[in-house]
């Protein structure tokens, strides 16, 4: 059984994050089981760069504070914010997203299935 490349692992998950919904990179990082938060940022921003990815809803994925990460110099993380906020995201004052509110559970069993099943 061949090993699945990390980075396919991580947008795999990320794609299974519901439209209005956020993630947090330590959550999808927990889900991979096989890197950390910081790694999943490397992912994701490495998509800027890639032809083959752009079904992969990046967006979706913010710090485990419930903000925006920096990122592109600032531009990156305005089109984030626009891009959640056309999925009906709400940030409070404070520019938070509610995690109670937007968060996505998560469902790493349903996830190994469907890896299994491609297989």
């Amino acid at each position: 059984m061949e090993e699945i490349k990390l980075y396919d692992l991580i947008y795999n998950t990320v794609r299974q994050i519901p439209y209005g919904k956020v993630a947090s990179y330590g959550q999808i990082a927990a889900i991979v089981n096989r890197c950390s938060a910081q790694m999943i940022g490397f992912a994701l921003a490495a998509l800027a760069n890639s032809a083959t990815a752009t079904d992969v809803p990046w967006q979706r994925v913010i710090n485990a504070a419930g903000k925006i990460s920096p990122h592109g110099f600032g531009v990156g993380s305005g089109m984030q914010r626009s891009l959640l906020e056309s999925e009906g995201v709400e940030f409070n004052l404070e520019n938070t997203i509610d995690f109670e509110k937007f968060g996505w559970l998560g469902r790493p069993d349903l996830f190994r299935h469907t890896e299994r099943k491609r297989k």
